[in-house]
């Protein structure tokens, strides 16, 4: 099957994530560019929407333990609001070593669901203004949508204000 840039020889979506699609019965498409959307901005442009609709998939570490914060594209994660939230002493941002291997995906292609470990999952509640969100769907170069309420869920994510308070 071709993907949008005309590559029939590579597949859309990373093979693990393509499995949790499969393995929760979700007919998305996916669509691959072929500039990277590493970042929310990159994403937004490719696709063609608004920065606020892209959700980035981010790790960070609670009392040393991983959990992975979904926020739209046009925010930032409060790390107090998240450490309070989770009852945690000390909330940091994971490393690319600890997100690899948390998830089984590099940054900048990390998707909401379909990782290699059962991971804690919080999604600011702000993703839910939207009908359709963007996520990244297990590599740089790809892309998926959904409607949040279903991504949330497949997810497995607990609703939470943890975005940054704008001053």
């Amino acid at each position: 099957m071709a993907s949008p840039d005309n590559t029939p020889d590579q597949p859309t979506a990373h093979p693990r994530f393509a499995e949790a699609l499969r393995a929760l019965g979700l007919d998305v498409e996916v669509r691959r560019f072929p500039d990277a959307t590493r970042t929310a901005a990159e994403a937004a442009a490719a696709v063609g929407c608004s920065l606020d609709q892209i959700v980035k998939s981010l790790v960070f570490a609670a009392d040393g333990v991983p959990v992975l914060v979904l926020m739209d594209g046009a925010s930032r994660v409060d790390l107090e609001r998240v450490r309070a939230e989770l009852g945690a002493a000390e909330v940091r941002r994971a490393d690319a070593a600890l997100v690899r291997e948390t998830t089984g995906y590099a940054i900048g292609g990390v998707p909401p669901f379909g990782h290699r470990t059962r991971t804690r999952v919080v999604a600011d509640r702000g993703l839910l203004r939207h009908d359709l969100v963007w996520a990244a769907a297990g590599t740089p170069h790809t892309v998926f949508a959904l409607d949040p309420e279903t991504l949330i869920g497949h997810a497995g994510a607990a609703l939470a204000d943890v975005r940054e308070r704008e001053a």
